[in-house]
């Protein structure tokens, strides 16, 4: 279990640090070295983010990736198979984040069953919340998959607590409202948020959306069990090269 293995490393890591890629860009064989290089680099959770066309919870930086991977060719099949690959080689928990579009698609009950034979941990759908998600919500459970859910500064308490008792793993705390890889400041009121969220849950929290260096990281600390870089290391490789995320990754 992903909450599980989160609390073990704990013990020994004062935060852990969760990575996003959009699978195939800048191309696949990239990707794979991205991967490797994050985990060589320490990292502790990884999502693979399934390419799709209105990525409606990202900002510009992952907006083009995953349109840029789209034009390239990949399929919904292309990322299944790379997920696997990376399962079976790295000794890490990696999770799927995409948009329900595409699990309504597929079909539900046979990607949440295509997930768990490749070794895929969990999932981070964002536009699906849990009343509409019942089909999934259960064929995760069947599958012993997490379903990850989202709290927001706007999210109330009631609401937090419901989607805490409908969620595994972890919850995915935003850092703000709005759309990732925007600035985001860590100040004494993300302080009071995170407090917020770790009174109505006993799941880790996860905080994303804006972490960007290693002093918004080192913010975190005791304040979070995650902090989540996305939109930064897509940054990284478009402006250096895929070469540049491992040190950047170890700064961290």
């Amino acid at each position: 279990m992903v909450e599980k293995y989160i609390k073990e490393r704990l013990k020994t890591k004062e935060i852990l640090l969760m990575t996003h890629i959009v699978v195939g860009y800048p191309s696949l064989d990239a990707s794979m070295q991205i991967v490797e290089s994050m985990v060589e680099a320490g990292v502790d959770l990884m999502e693979l983010q399934i390419p799709f066309s209105e990525p409606m919870a990202d900002g510009p930086v992952i907006l083009k990736a995953n349109q840029k991977a789209l034009e390239s060719g990949i399929r919904v099949k292309d990322c299944l198979e790379f997920a696997r690959k990376v399962a079976s080689r790295f000794d890490i928990p990696f999770l799927f984040m995409t948009y329900y579009n595409i699990l309504y698609k597929y079909g539900v009950q046979s990607f949440v069953e295509n997930m768990a034979k490749i070794g895929i941990k969990g999932a981070i759908i964002p536009d699906l919340p849990p009343e509409e998600g019942a089909d999934y919500a259960e064929a995760m459970q069947n599958s012993e998959l997490c379903p990850i859910y989202i709290f927001s500064p706007t999210t109330t308490d009631e609401r937090m607590q419901y989607l805490s008792s409908c969620g595994k793993g972890f919850i995915y705390c935003m850092a703000r409202k709005g759309v990732t890889g925007k600035e985001t400041q860590f100040s004494d009121e993300i302080e009071g948020y995170l407090k917020r969220c770790r009174a109505n849950t006993e799941l880790p929290l996860a905080v994303g959306f804006g972490v960007k260096d290693g002093s918004d990281v080192d913010y975190l600390k005791g304040k979070a069990d995650i902090a989540v870089i996305g939109s930064q290391t897509i940054r990284l490789v478009d402006e250096k090269g895929v070469g540049a995320v491992g040190d950047f990754i170890r700064a961290l």
